[in-house]
């Protein structure tokens, strides 16, 4: 079933496909479609109260993203989080997010480390347990300064091609290790302090050390292998 409090009527501003896209990839990465939940064309394009065309266009673009599963005959799934998801995503945020860094390093200045001062400053002043939305929200503040900053545009297009899948496994990630307020602020300093450096290979492997630790923690959930 389609949540009571889905947007009303889209704009017609931006193309259909593209408004719906970026409406069902907010309910998915939001929760409000739980993984493995049927996504039906018909309930969907009611509740947005748009055809059935660009409801179809945007679960295609949400499969190319990895959220959605498109099953012969069955329809539309929301994908389900895997080992392999968790593995492919992990790799190729690394090799990406080492890039990032190694670049933006030398090019962010007094105002793109003003910028991740005032993130680590919200994270710092968390003294009570935090909701994961928030600390995905704190956490992703963070990363989006990296890749504003490295001046690479195609390096930011494949981190926005990810983002969403990253969103869900930090999400999952939260949610069953509850304890950013332990490692939130501390790391992501670390990681500041880092790039800070000014030295593109310290940048490095200040990622390779900040991401790792998240991806040994989803490794320890109990997720399907495919």
């Amino acid at each position: 079933m389609i949540p009571d409090d889905v947007v009303s009527p889209l704009p017609s501003q931006r193309a259909l496909g593209d408004l719906v896209t970026d409406v069902l990839r907010e309910m998915i990465t939001g929760g409000k479609f739980q993984p493995g939940q049927h996504l039906k064309e018909a309930e969907l394009a009611d509740a947005l109260k748009v055809s059935r065309g660009p409801i179809r266009q945007a679960l295609a673009r949400l499969e190319e993203e990895g959220h959605v599963e498109l099953r012969r005959h069955r329809g539309a799934f929301v994908s389900t989080l895997t080992r392999r998801d968790v593995e492919e995503v992990h790799t190729l945020r690394g090799a990406i997010e080492r890039l990032a860094a190694s670049r933006a390093c030398t090019r962010m200045q007094d105002a793109g480390f003003a910028e991740m001062d005032d993130v680590l400053e919200q994270m710092k002043s968390v003294d009570t347990k935090i909701d994961p939305e928030d600390a995905v929200r704190l956490d992703l503040q963070f990363h989006d300064i990296i890749y504003r900053y490295c001046d690479h545009s195609r390096v930011q297009r494949v981190w926005e091609s990810i983002r969403g899948q990253v969103t869900v496994f930090l999400r999952a990630r939260n949610a069953s290790f509850p304890d950013f307020l332990e490692v939130g602020y501390s790391e992501h300093k670390e990681l500041r302090d880092a790039l800070a450096l000014g030295d593109p290979q310290a940048a490095q492997d200040g990622i390779d050390k900040h991401i790792l630790g998240a991806y040994e923690r989803l490794k320890r959930l109990n997720l399907p292998e495919r």
